[in-house]
């Protein structure tokens, strides 16, 4: 990186961070640190949604995904809108209503307390293990640009979100998050034009679509009814519903962005805002990843990403072996770039037959590219057992670097990082207001005074912090960062949401059966998740339905005393 870059992206994020704590300085009360006061805006609520979900992780991850295995994970997202039409048509009112700091006050009051700290509990399992991956995100930037240890580098980054977070509550994370959001829009749009400028001079932006759709990447919606199959368009619709009706309607974390809205109406419009551009804005974000990797059809890519692994295999005795590997991969590629040349000169002619041989032919070379790939992998692992051998997280960093000017490099980069401060501001802010008003002003210390449960939240954000650092130096052990988030994710929301849900609409069930039935509904969960290969957006599905049958089974069964 250039001085020019260190400027722009260290300019960025101190203007931001500064921004933020001195508009919101002095929050003495519970209802401005932990609500913001109820002060914002329908704009500034729809964007301090977005930002709260689009961490560094989808900036980073997403376009490693779409290199990876193309744009069907946009399905994810399908049930999305629907679900956020039914979050402000049902939840708004009533946490309105009932003027709760955080979702599970609800549960107390229609159920029982054992079952709000249940909701609190799980929520609370779920989301501080995500905070720690959107920590590791953005610390892969920094170690990878200064070659610093990992460790020390999670460690630095977890405790400047943990500063600006603590100093500012609520209205500070959703205030920065408008200008974060800015500089992640801008940023995306011009790395997109920026991939497109590095094509190779002849090569059309409609023949680089073609390429990409002969090579499987532009498959958006997959119609299959195989569970296994992680991305389909029913497991988006209904499991993809459900995830996006529990994270946006009982995650804390969204939850406490919509509820500093001024009004019910300042609330729904920030939600409406989401339904209508989420799923474009992820669809682009993959759609940036095709072209990066129609870009490396032409350029030729690392063997593997991951450059720090590879350089400290160089240094071992099997860096000779990595060497000839690495050399016969760049002589593989060199006969891709070949059948890539003939494959948009048949897409050229217009000649159907001519594009099917060049494909197969294409397909084949590839296949050789990707044994070679898993033998570079294995040796890697030789070396360093420990080694994760997912390297897609680095594919779109590797771009950034090698590939754009500088400037834009740190802008991009402050993109990543913006992404990263905001979602896991957000995180750390309701992890403490639910720690804070669901168990220790509920159970421990009822009538402390406002400025005592400030200063409690504060100490709450920032051990919550340290919990995401210690969790973010373990996860180097998932596949993918964004898919990780989406999988912790669905272990739990079900289950949460069945709870909200029979709390709404099924009166007959009452708080044991509910409580009962949840546990058993996430064991269920858990052991599906252990022992099978379900595609993970089933798991909403589960959960929800585990819930709801086992609570009615429940309160018919349990004993008379048991029913209340």
């Amino acid at each position: 990186m250039s001085t020019l870059d260190f400027i722009v992206l260290v300019g960025t994020l101190l203007f931001i961070a500064s921004y933020g704590v001195w508009k919101t300085r002095g929050s003495k009360s519970l209802k401005g640190y932990l609500r913001g006061g109820n002060s914002m805006k329908w704009g500034t609520i729809g964007l301090s949604v977005m930002a709260t979900q689009a961490s560094a992780i989808t900036f980073l991850s997403t376009p490693g995904l779409a290199y990876e295995r193309g744009m069907g994970f946009v399905q994810n997202y399908f049930g999305l809108p629907l679900a956020l039409i039914i979050i402000s048509a049902i939840f708004i009112p009533i946490y309105y209503r009932l003027k709760v700091y955080t979702a599970y006050e609800f549960l107390e009051s229609r159920f029982d307390l054992k079952t709000r700290q249940l909701g609190a509990f799980l929520f609370l399992v779920q989301r501080g293990l995500a905070a720690g991956i959107t920590v590791y995100a953005p610390a892969i930037i920094v170690s990878t640009i200064l070659s610093w240890d990992l460790n020390l580098t999670i460690l630095l980054v977890g405790i400047v979100v943990i500063v600006y977070t603590v100093t500012g509550g609520a209205r500070a994370v959703s205030l920065t998050q408008k200008y974060q959001m800015a500089v992640i829009l801008v940023g995306m749009m011009v790395a997109f034009f920026m991939v497109i400028y590095k094509f190779p001079e002849g090569i059309r932006f409609g023949e680089a679509l073609a390429v990409a759709g002969k090579m499987g990447k532009l498959e958006v919606v997959n119609f299959s009814f195989d569970i296994n199959q992680r991305y389909t368009f029913w497991s988006g619709m209904f499991g993809g519903l459900i995830l996006a009706l529990s994270y946006f309607g009982t995650d804390q974390s969204q939850v406490q962005r919509y509820l500093t809205g001024k009004n019910i109406a300042e609330s729904r419009m920030g939600l409406m805002f989401n339904a209508v551009l989420k799923v474009p804005m992820q669809f682009f974000i993959l759609f940036v990843g095709v072209m990066v990797f129609i870009f490396y059809q032409f350029e030729e890519p690392p063997v593997f990403f991951k450059q720090t692994a590879m350089e400290a295999t160089y240094k071992s005795p099997m860096g000779g072996e990595l060497e000839a590997l690495n050399n016969e991969y760049s002589e593989v590629f060199a006969e891709k770039k070949e059948g890539i040349y003939t494959l948009v000169d048949a897409i050229r002619s217009g000649e159907e037959t001519a594009i099917d041989m060049a494909s197969m032919e294409l397909v084949a070379i590839d296949g050789k590219v990707g044994q070679i790939r898993n033998d570079v992998k294995a040796l890697l692992v030789k070396a360093d057992p420990e080694l994760e051998t997912k390297d897609s997280d680095y594919v779109f960093l590797t771009f950034i670097l090698n590939y754009l000017p500088h400037g834009v490099i740190g802008l991009l980069l402050a993109v990543i990082f913006c992404a990263a401060m905001s979602s896991t501001a957000s995180e750390l802010n309701a992890l403490a207001s639910t720690s804070t008003v669901d168990f220790y002003k509920r159970i421990f210390h009822k009538n402390g005074s406002e400025r005592h449960y400030v200063r409690v939240s504060k100490i709450l954000t920032a051990f919550w912090g340290v919990v995401a650092i210690i969790f973010a130096m373990t996860a180097y052990l998932v596949e993918n960062l964004i898919e990780a988030v989406n999988m912790l994710g669905s272990i739990f929301y079900g289950t949460i949401l069945g709870i909200f849900l029979v709390a709404f609409s099924v009166r007959f069930i009452k708080g044991n059966a509910v409580f009962f039935a949840a546990v058993l509904s996430e064991t269920l969960v858990l052991v599906l998740f252990y022992n099978t290969d379900i595609g993970y957006l089933w798991y909403n599905v589960i959960g929800l339905a585990g819930v709801g049958i086992f609570g009615l089974l429940l309160q018919i069964l349990l004993p008379h005393r048991w029913k209340g």
